[in-house]
Parts: C-alpha cells; structure tokens; sequence
C-alpha cells in the first residue's frame, strides 16, 4: 500500500504572496468598459445579501414557533431591525430625549446610528455596499444593460422632479417625527403595534396583498429599465444619508491633467453624477461605489480619497466592514441589540396580531 504523502506547510513568503494575490484580485475590477465594478463591493454586497436571507430563514422560524406557542422559542435574530428604519429613527430621538435607548427594538435604532456614521466618513456606502435592496438594483440594472445593450433615463425635466420624491418623503417622516412631542413618541414606541412591527413586516412580504404584488412588481420590472428605480426616486433612507454625505471626508477626485476625456466615468456613474467635468464629487447622490473609477482607463486619473490620503477599493471595504462589524459587536456587548420583549409576551401577541389592537396607532379611531 503506498503512503500517503502530506503537502508541506506553506511558507512565509507562500502565505504572503497568496494573501497579496487574494488582496489583488478583491482590488481588480470586472465587466465591459462602461460597466465595470471593483470585485470587492460586488464581494461585499454579497455577503450582507447572503446575510439577510439567512436572518429572514431564522426570522420566519421564529415566527413559526410563536404562531405556535413552542416556549421557549429559538433565538430572534434582531438584525431583522434593519428593515425598520423608521422605528430607529423614533428610538435614536426618544434615546436622545430619556438619555436611555428604547429596549423595543435597538437593534434597529443601532442600525441606523451605523448607517449615518457610515455616511458620515464613508459617504453613502450602506446603500452601495451593505443595503441588500442596492444589491438588487445594481443587478435587475445589470439585467436590463444585458437585454437592451443600455438602460432607458427619464428627460431631464421628468428626472429632476422625480429625484426629489425621495426629500419629499424623507421630509415628510423626520418631520412627523420631530413634532410628535416626547410623550407621543415614547407611546408610540411602547405601543402593541411597535412590538409586533418586524412580524407585521415579515407578513406584509409573506401574506402580500395584491396591491402590494403590483407594486413590488412595478419596482422590480421599473428596475431593469431605469437604473436604480427606487434608490434614485423613492428611497427616504437613502436620501437622509445622502444630507449626511456632505460632511464625509471621502470624495470622489478627478486629475485633469491625466483624464482623456473618455467619459466613461459618466456612463459608468449609477447616480449619472458629471464625473468627467468635475474636480471633486460632492453630490448628496454620490454612493461611493466606486464604478466611475474601476472604468476610468488611466491609472490615476480617478480616485477615492480621504482627506488627503487615496484609498484602494479593499481599504474602502475594509473601513466599512471594520466600522460596522465594531458597532455591531459594541452594540452586543453593551446590550443595545437585542430587543426586551420576552418569549412569552411575543407569544401572546404574535397569536393575536390580526386583532384591530395590532393596526397603526395612526390610523386608529380615537
């Protein structure tokens, strides 16, 4: 019989080169010349959508076992939170006016403390590299590139109105907000409805209404016709980021002197921002995505910096992951993610959601 034989241990220098390899290949980039993107958001957009559908496999697992009453019930993964940002803006105000974060639901409230200190070093990376809905809409635009050979944009004057639905909703959410008065939003907050409002979420795309299909269907078709359909017109959360954005160090930087005026920049932008005229992009609508400079042609010509300092895709996506893998594991250790609400009241309350005590307290009769 022969021996089996073992591979020898790697070697300093083979560990090194294969690391360097790895980094080189996370910081290249792929795709047609006007269609490019650096492998490593693609990478990390991966991973958070991987993320979020295992979350909402462990979610609706958990709902399951409270539909049924099976005491104890598994883990609730609160991560769930994130698809309840107005919930976390409400508790990031009522933490600001009791001094003590909301024990409903902070992990959502965490959440969106991440997502704006995010915006505010690293422009608005939630929405291009961690929001699993940009995920989609980079890829259902991607589709409509590979069917059509392009996507379709409104005319201008169409476009400019409709880019401002989005600060019209954020408008209306932040001011409902701000002038509910401390005692309103802390009720609110406490109300049978908060409790349930991730279930109710969960419900809203498991049990969806036929207006809620059309809807959904309209976005998603929309999406392979016009680039970031939602992002660009209707996402409020993506537009409160964007305000936020103005104060970030990171910027977008253009060297006239090596630019030849290609202007794939321009066609890469999924924002549609002028890149090739400018010198610096400051827009509320730059994401930080970086697909104007993984299509740039010349090296140099078109870079991420920091103040002063260029970044490389992977130090992009190393900042973004290191700022929000350290919230998130601060937030766990201060218990400040997972919610108060016991197994037993979730319960009760899961197996009575469809009585009128669960609808909107806004929408009650008083």
């Amino acid at each position: 019989m022969a021996k089996a034989t073992s591979s020898p241990p790697l070697s300093t220098a083979d560990a090194a080169g294969r690391w360097s390899a790895a980094l080189a290949w996370l910081d290249g980039r792929f795709g047609k010349r006007a269609d490019r993107h650096v492998r490593a958001r693609v990478v990390v957009q991966a991973i958070f959508a991987v993320t979020c559908l295992v979350l909402g496999v462990q979610f609706a697992r958990w709902v399951r076992a409270a539909q049924a009453g099976a005491l104890p019930l598994p883990d609730r993964p609160a991560g769930v939170e994130a698809f309840l940002p107005i919930s976390g803006l409400m508790g990031l105000l009522d933490w600001f006016y009791q001094g003590s974060l909301n024990v409903i639901h902070p992990a959502a409230t965490v959440l969106v403390l991440i997502a704006i200190a995010l915006a505010l070093l690293l422009r608005k990376s939630f929405c291009s590299w961690i929001c699993p809905i940009g995920f989609l809409s980079d890829w259902l635009g991607k589709l409509g590139r590979m069917a059509f050979g392009r996507n379709f944009k409104p005319w201008k004057w169409l476009d400019i109105p409709l880019r401002g639905l989005k600060y019209l909703l954020m408008a209306f959410f932040v001011v409902s907000i701000l002038t509910m008065g401390r005692e309103a939003l802390t009720e609110f907050l406490t109300s049978p409805y908060n409790k349930v409002a991730d279930v109710k979420m969960g419900l809203f795309f498991t049990q969806m209404s036929t207006v809620g299909l059309s809807v959904m269907a309209v976005l998603v078709i929309g999406s392979v016709f016009i680039q970031g359909l939602w992002c660009r017109y209707l996402c409020p959360y993506g537009a409160l980021l964007g305000l936020f954005s103005w104060a970030s160090p990171s910027r977008i930087r253009r060297d006239p002197a090596t630019c030849v005026d290609c202007g794939l920049c321009d066609k890469a932008c999924p924002s549609r921002l002028p890149v090739a005229t400018k010198l610096r992009i400051i827009s509320a609508d730059c994401t930080g995505c970086m697909d104007c400079v993984a299509s740039c042609p010349v090296k140099g010509a078109l870079e991420m910096r920091v103040g002063r300092r260029t970044v490389t895709p992977v130090t992009y996506a190393a900042a973004v992951l290191a700022l929000f893998l350290a919230s998130y594991v601060g937030a766990r250790a201060a218990g400040a993610w997972d919610s108060g609400v016991s197994d037993r009241e979730y319960v009760e309350r899961i197996q009575n959601i469809k009585s009128s005590e669960y609808g909107h307290p806004g929408m009650q009769n008083d």
